[in-house]
C-alpha cells in the first residue's frame, strides 16, 4: 500500500494552523499559569506558561465571594433556557419557510432578512423593553432573543437539503406537520441544530450588555457582567483580595487583585469550553451541509 505523498501546501497549510492555534492559545494559557502562581511573586513578571509558586488561593479568594455564584446560577438558566427555547422557535420558522406550500413565504424571508441590516436603535429597543414589563426581569434574557434569522436561514439551508419522499410518505401516513417536524426532521437535523446550539450557548453565555442595559437588580447580574466589574472596576478585585486575607491570614502574600482577575476569566470561561467536546462532532458538518443551498 503506497504511503500518500505530502504536498508543499500540505505542509505551509499544517505550520500556519499550528502557529495560529498556537496563538489563540497561549493568552488562555497565559491567564491559567497566573491564575495559579502566588500573587507577590507574580507582580515580579516572567510568569508565562507555568506556575512558578503554585496556589490555589486565587480561586479560593474568588469562591468565597457569593455573588459569584448567585451570578453563575443565572447565567446557566439564561444560557439553557434562552439557547433551548431560541433553537426551538428557530428551527419551528426554519421549517415553515421550506414549505412550498407556505403563502407569502417570498414576503417573509424578505422581512426577516432587512431586519439584519436595519434596527431601530438603542434607545427604541430600551423602550420597547420597558413597554413590555420586561425591564429588571428574568426573560428580558429569554423574549428578545427567541428568534434568530441567521440561524434560520442555515437551519433552513439544511432542512431543504432532506428527501421530500420522507416528508411525503409521512403525510400519507396521516402524520401532520408537528408530528413530521418533531419525529421526522428534527432526529435527522442533529448537526445542524447542535451547530446553531453552539452558537446560540457561546452567546447567551459570553454576552453582558444584555445584564448591564436591561436589568439594574443584583439578583439578575450575570457571570460575564461580574467578570467586566472585576476588571474595570480596581476596587471590585482589592475588596476580594482584602476579603480573602482577612478570612485566610495565610493567603495575604498569595492573593493580589491582578491574579484574582485572571482565576475569574478562567472560572467564567471554564463552563462553555467544557460544552464544546459534546458538540464538536456535529459542528464541521453542521455548517458544510447547511451551507450548501442558500
Amino acid at each position: 500500500m503506497k504511503k500518500k505523498k505530502i504536498s508543499l501546501f500540505d505542509m505551509i497549510n499544517s505550520c500556519f494552523m499550528l502557529v495560529m492555534m498556537l496563538v489563540m492559545l497561549f493568552p488562555f494559557w497565559y491567564c491559567v499559569a497566573g491564575s495559579f502562581n502566588d500573587g507577590s511573586d507574580y507582580l515580579k513578571g516572567g510568569v508565562y506558561l507555568w506556575p512558578r509558586i503554585f496556589t490555589t488561593a486565587n480561586y479560593q479568594a474568588v469562591f468565597r465571594d457569593k455573588t459569584i455564584f448567585r451570578s453563575m446560577m443565572i447565567s446557566v438558566a439564561k444560557t439553557v433556557l434562552g439557547s433551548v427555547s431560541c433553537l426551538l422557535v428557530t428551527a419551528l420558522a426554519a421549517y415553515a419557510m421550506c414549505r412550498p406550500q407556505l403563502k407569502g413565504r417570498k414576503f417573509y424571508a424578505v422581512m426577516m432578512t432587512l431586519t439584519m441590516y436595519f434596527g431601530g436603535g438603542l434607545i427604541p429597543y430600551f423602550l420597547v423593553i420597558k413597554t413590555l414589563n420586561l425591564y429588571d426581569h428574568f426573560l428580558v434574557y429569554i423574549i428578545p432573543g427567541l428568534f434568530n434569522v441567521w440561524n434560520m436561514i442555515i437551519i433552513r439551508s439544511f432542512f431543504t437539503d432532506l428527501p421530500d419522499s420522507l416528508i411525503e410518505s409521512a403525510k400519507m401516513d396521516g402524520a401532520g406537520e408537528y408530528r413530521i417536524f418533531f419525529q421526522i426532521v428534527l432526529p435527522l437535523s442533529k448537526p445542524v441544530l447542535a451547530t446553531v446550539m453552539l452558537f446560540s450557548l457561546v452567546g447567551h453565555w459570553n454576552s453582558y450588555f444584555d445584564s448591564m442595559m436591561y436589568t439594574s437588580s443584583m439578583e439578575l447580574q450575570t457571570i460575564q457582567l461580574f467578570l467586566k466589574k472585576m476588571i474595570t472596576d480596581p476596587g471590585s478585585a482589592s475588596g476580594l483580595a482584602s476579603s480573602a486575607a482577612m478570612a485566610i491570614p495565610e493567603a495575604a502574600r498569595k492573593v493580589t487583585p491582578q491574579t484574582i482577575k485572571l482565576a475569574a476569566m478562567i472560572v467564567t470561561s471554564l463552563p462553555i469550553i467544557c460544552v464544546y467536546p459534546f458538540l464538536q462532532k456535529y459542528f464541521v458538518k453542521g455548517m458544510t451541509v447547511g451551507a450548501v443551498k442558500g
